[in-house]
């Protein structure tokens, strides 16, 4: 059986709402965006990997660096707009959106979320990890639940499932946004409207739910720090300079 292509885009934009211009800001001596470039790259699962953006700033950034970039619509409403347009610049079968607000991914996130397509299956793929305690009641922490095959049934900014008779569940499992998926689900998914529950909770993977396009979800080896706020950027400063000078 031929391996299918597999594409790597990273959506980055400088319009940021609540860290503007965060994929340019320096981390243990690198802009954000090539941090994400870099262990994405080094997985080796993913040929090309690109950064999909609409500001000159950042594609002047990743041409001095060698990054492959591409120049996508200003008018693009989400990452996964941005992905879907820049997909069709890139032939393959699937295709990986990766957050450029995600420093801290390592190589080995990848392998777990894109062995998922070996079952046919498998039109959306993504990552989860237990819930830490702390932020089981923190609404930025997206919870999901699944069916015993890996198939998520919800997202939800709550802690979900609600341990109703107070039995110390910590079984929690909080989503990362890293989502693949194979080119006629992500075909799809743009042309669907925005749906209710969607709307609702502000978590866009609803829409494919209540459209009934199956997500899929495996474990990720670790949790990562998503950057939205400075207090996250130091945290993933210190983590990165960490493991620089450990030769990381």
């Amino acid at each position: 059986m031929v391996a299918p292509r597999i594409a790597g885009i990273i959506p980055a934009r400088l319009a940021s709402t609540r860290l503007p211009r965060k994929v340019l800001r320096e981390l243990a001596g690198r802009p954000m965006v090539e941090w994400v470039w870099r262990a994405a790259q080094a997985s080796g699962l993913m040929d090309p990997v690109v950064v999909a953006t609409d500001a000159d700033e950042v594609a002047a950034l990743c041409r001095a660096r060698s990054i492959p970039v591409l120049m996508t619509s200003p008018a693009c409403a989400s990452g996964s707009d941005r992905v879907r347009e820049a997909a069709r610049q890139i032939a393959a079968e699937i295709y990986v959106n990766i957050q450029g607000d995600e420093p801290t991914l390592t190589p080995d996130f990848f392998p777990p979320l894109l062995a998922l397509f070996e079952r046919p299956a498998v039109e959306v793929a993504t990552l989860a990890v237990r819930c830490p305690p702390e932020e089981i009641a923190n609404p930025n922490a997206v919870k999901v639940v699944t069916a015993r095959d890996g198939r998520a049934l919800y997202f939800s900014r709550a802690a979900i499932p609600h341990d109703r008779e107070r039995t110390g569940f910590t079984g929690y499992r909080k989503h990362l946004g890293i989502y693949a998926y194979r080119q006629a689900a992500l075909e799809r998914f743009a042309t669907l409207a925005p749906s209710p529950l969607e709307t609702l909770e502000r978590l866009e993977q609803l829409r494919l739910v209540e459209n009934g396009i199956d997500i899929y979800v495996a474990a990720a080896p670790r949790d990562t720090i998503g950057v939205d706020t400075e207090e996250d950027l130091l945290r993933a400063q210190a983590l990165l300079a960490a493991s620089k000078a450990g030769g990381g």
